[in-house]
């Protein structure tokens, strides 16, 4: 019952009821990172969701696209603005996925969306991490972030899967709040796209 309606009904109200209590702050947020970034305050990038299924991802762009004599973008450390600093530091740039939640993409907790590339590498337990809609925050988030394996995320991952109920996501939802408040567990420089999976040695 939870799982197929009363998640999804919790995601809509709390995402919709989120983005009208705090579109001040979007508000400034984007007009900054709209001048920090040339015009370009949104990050928009394709990730599986359910079953596969393809979607884009929406968040606050922190890093300018300036590029080299070369015409390579410079290292993260030299696009990342003071703004964008701040706005990935207190994780203010996850605020946008409440869009991919309204559209129904995404929940607000589940196993976080990785890159489309991966999906050849998974093993047959890997792959059920999308058997329930990705999430803003998840269990392998609150156990380590960036800091535990590819392996370990996706281990907690799938135990998600296998025991997801609404107890454990307002446990989830409350350490992320916590670990957030606390700005716990964020490195503003590496993220777990930056360190490609590329399947079992």
């Amino acid at each position: 019952m939870y799982n197929f309606f009363l998640k999804q009904v919790i995601d809509f109200s709390i995402a919709l009821l989120a983005l009208i209590f705090i579109s001040p702050v979007f508000i400034v947020i984007m007009v900054g990172l709209y001048f920090a970034n040339r015009g370009k305050p949104f990050f928009y990038q394709d990730r599986p969701g359910k079953n596969n299924r393809i979607f884009t991802i929406i968040k606050f762009k922190t890093m300018n696209d300036k590029k080299d004599k070369n015409g390579e973008l410079l290292p993260d450390f030299d696009r990342l603005t003071k703004l964008g600093a701040f706005v990935r530091k207190s994780s203010l740039d996850e605020i946008p996925q409440l869009i991919n939640v309204l559209k129904g993409d995404m929940s607000l907790i589940g196993p976080r969306p990785l890159l489309p590339e991966y999906l050849p590498f998974y093993n047959d337990i890997q792959k059920r991490r999308h058997d329930v809609k990705p999430g803003i925050s998840g269990w392998a988030q609150v156990n380590g972030r960036n800091a535990i394996s590819w392996e370990d995320k996706f281990k907690y991952d799938v135990w998600y899967v296998d025991n997801c109920s609404f107890l454990l996501d307002l446990k989830i939802f409350w350490i992320t709040f916590v670990k957030v408040f606390k700005r716990e567990g964020v490195n503003i420089y590496i993220n777990e796209t930056d360190l490609p999976f590329q399947g079992e040695k």
